[in-house]
């Protein structure tokens, strides 16, 4: 298919879209620009129906299969929340059955969404742990003939479909020249899409965004062959794909692993927040990704225009504390130690003189009573400075006080906090 061919489809793909809903806003963001130097631009795909991109490619993928007539279509997806999301609003758009495969670690919200999207059209099973687990059994559901199969990412289809993006940033753009393009990638498909459609003109520069948990396309570009990841962080449960897809890995095997940014879970957490707090957008882990790109690239960035694409918006509120916890260990402002303390006394009075003025413990807890003399205490403690936990533990070392620092051990912190 030739580039001008491609450009059709896309075109009559985002014709087509218009019935659900008007192109999302490309707004140029004060707050980034002022902080990178830049023009920075947000292509506001938290903005669609779904609040995430997802819906492009769903809905181009059935209205072309249903284009081509027969029998009343039924449909299966695997989904982790976003696709599951556009796939539920298509099948009630279109007046088609479907079924939708989500991980048990699915966020409540992103099921109760897909059901109320559905509308009584779409049914839901929870599988697995994680969207690989999901997937299989979408595919053997799929298999046995009872549904045709809408893919998360990894068909031309869905590709073309993400690709309307690129034709909107375009012609919201007019005139002005683009610098960067910042997008995020969980199996690939908005970015190969947007990628071949800025192929064969003057391209703006890419920059892909992953999770540092799940790199599963900057690992398959360092090794040059698509790579299962053994494991992965599921905090970023919008974009966290054990291994990209074969299609968009095909597309973007031409970028090199440096143009993958890897965002920590915790800065993540960081740059949800200011959003939340400075800009009142709400996003999920996943929607974060470009935006928290922004630390990495850093003067990359400056005097340049730039737009990032930030999807989706499906954020559980009972998530929240999660993400404060994260992001305060991320800053260095929140630390978890098991320490022994004497029982005596007077002891914890005199502990608690130690704690300076912008300390304050958020957990105490005794563990046990190992001696007579000891006991075991689970402290946790947040402060104003990251600095201020140098003084703090200078002090344990001055009194004496034995201490294990396990902010940084998941298994101690999954059992004990």
């Amino acid at each position: 298919m030739t580039q001008s061919d491609f450009h059709a489809r896309v075109a009559q793909a985002e014709d087509s879209l218009r019935a659900l809903f008007p192109e999302t806003p490309l707004q140029l963001n004060e707050h980034l620009s002022n902080i990178y130097g830049a023009r920075i631009y947000l292509k506001r795909e938290d903005l669609t129906p779904v609040r995430s991109y997802k819906i492009r490619g769903a809905f181009n993928f059935m209205r072309k299969r249903l284009a081509q007539g027969g029998p009343a279509a039924r449909f299966t997806c695997a989904s982790a929340g976003n696709h599951a999301q556009g796939f539920a609003f298509a099948c009630r758009h279109f007046g088609v059955e479907g079924r939708v495969y989500m991980p048990v670690t699915t966020p409540q919200q992103k099921i109760d969404k897909t059901r109320t999207f559905g509308n009584g059209a779409v049914e839901i099973e929870l599988v697995g742990d994680f969207f690989d687990d999901c997937y299989a059994a979408a595919r053997a559901y799929a298999a046995s003939g009872q549904a045709e199969m809408v893919p998360p990412f990894d068909h031309a289809d869905i590709v073309e479909g993400q690709a309307t993006v690129a034709l909107e940033v375009l012609r919201q753009l007019g005139d002005e020249a683009l610098d960067m393009l910042v997008l995020p990638v969980g199996g690939g498909g908005l970015a190969s899409g947007m990628a071949l459609y800025f192929e064969g003109q003057r391209k703006p520069a890419f920059r892909l965004v992953e999770p540092l948990g799940a790199p599963s396309l900057r690992t398959s570009l360092q090794e040059k062959r698509r790579v299962r990841l053994p494991q992965m962080e599921g905090f970023v449960d919008g974009a966290a794909v054990a291994e990209i897809g074969a299609l968009p890995f095909e597309i973007l095997s031409r970028f090199s692993p440096e143009q993958v940014v890897l965002a920590p879970e915790g800065r993540l957490c960081r740059t949800m927040l200011e959003m939340l707090n400075v800009e009142g957008i709400v996003l999920e882990p996943a929607g974060a990704l470009a935006i928290d790109a922004l630390r990495t690239l850093g003067p990359e960035v400056k005097g340049k225009t730039v737009v990032l694409v930030v999807s989706g918006g499906n954020f559980d509120f009972e998530r929240l504390p999660d993400v404060k916890e994260r992001a305060l260990r991320f800053e260095g402002r929140k630390k978890y130690f098991i320490l022994r303390l004497a029982q005596r006394p007077g002891a914890l009075r005199d502990f608690l003189a130690l704690l300076g003025p912008d300390d304050d413990i958020a957990r105490f807890e005794y563990l046990k009573k190992s001696t007579r003399e000891f006991g075991s205490i689970l402290l946790g403690i947040e402060t104003r400075e990251p600095g201020n936990f140098d003084i703090l533990l200078r002090r344990f070392a001055d009194e004496g006080i034995r201490y294990q620092d396990i902010t940084e051990n998941q298994i101690m912190s999954d059992l004990l906090i």
